[in-house]
């Protein structure tokens, strides 16, 4: 039986780190603060926003939500995000995606400036991941993946890490954060040929591609971490939801895995609250 890893543990952790900072911010009469922006109400959309208040409460972090109606324009839009930007007590900007088709989502990422830009939306903070420039914020789900193996003490350095998905939500900066790390990283698609055979050759596996249970025995070997960044409808179980791998097929080949739900998604809201809180302390040193 693989061990499992799990992402609620993790996430505590971060959790804790985020309050011992806050409360010594809180002595100094500060409190970091969380600005979202959200158009129109997908429930997942809203599904996210409730367990980042949760966080957010947990920590001690304040938060300012501006929602925005369905068939908002651009302009509406983007001077939400100059609201935030140029708001001094608002110290990290979630903008929610994908946007409605109306709306250009790249110039309204633009709008975001870099040191508020705690979940890598913009060029700029993505350019500060590709050059391992310091103080930068990876996106949260990439940062998550090495808080999870960083967490359960995996060796990283020397190893071979296998990406399936080229993303640059994950896929792209992950790999950039495990090359930092020493790892010899590969990214593979859905053009990659003889993918499972590439797979097995993994020490540590992170399947990113987004298709469901699709990751199979083939891929695998005795003795590698398998992570699982998906997040899919279970395509046998409506109202489940499951991963990229197939996990019942591979518990008991790999030596470690992630599961969903219970794994990295666990994660990602307490990263992004940590980098917030992070970007607060730059602010306050920077004066």
């Amino acid at each position: 039986m693989s061990k499992v890893l799990s992402g609620k543990e993790v996430a505590q952790v971060v959790k804790e780190r985020s309050h011992k900072i806050v409360q010594e911010l809180h002595e100094k009469k500060i409190t970091p603060c969380l600005g979202i922006i959200r158009v129109g109400e997908r429930p997942d959309d809203l599904y996210y926003q409730s367990g980042l208040i949760k966080v957010c409460r947990e920590v001690g972090l304040d938060f300012r939500i501006i929602a925005l109606d369905q068939e908002t324009n651009q302009q509406q839009l983007e001077n939400a995000i100059t609201s935030f930007c140029d708001n001094k007590s608002v110290h990290g900007i979630l903008l929610f995606s994908p946007l409605p088709s109306h709306l250009d989502e790249a110039a309204a990422r633009a709008k975001i400036i870099k040191e508020k830009d705690v979940d890598c939306l913009t060029l700029g903070s993505a350019a500060d991941v590709f050059t391992d420039a310091a103080n930068s914020f990876a996106p949260c789900t990439a940062a998550a993946v090495l808080e999870i193996l960083k967490h359960y003490h995996i060796p990283i350095q020397g190893k071979r890490a296998v990406i399936i998905g080229r993303s640059l939500i994950v896929g792209k900066p992950l790999a950039m954060l495990l090359l930092k790390e020493n790892a010899t990283v590969t990214i593979c698609h859905s053009k990659t040929v003889d993918l499972p055979s590439l797979c097995r050759e993994a020490d540590i596996l992170v399947a990113a591609i987004g298709r469901a249970m699709m990751i199979n025995e083939k891929y695998v070997r005795p003795g590698q971490i398998a992570i699982d960044v998906g997040i899919n409808q279970h395509p046998q179980l409506p109202g489940k939801i499951c991963g990229d791998f197939d996990y019942e097929a591979i518990e008991n080949i790999v030596e470690a895995i992630t599961p969903v739900p219970g794994g990295v998604g666990s994660i990602t809201s307490a990263i992004l609250i940590w980098q917030t809180v992070l970007a607060c302390q730059r602010m306050i040193m920077k004066k």
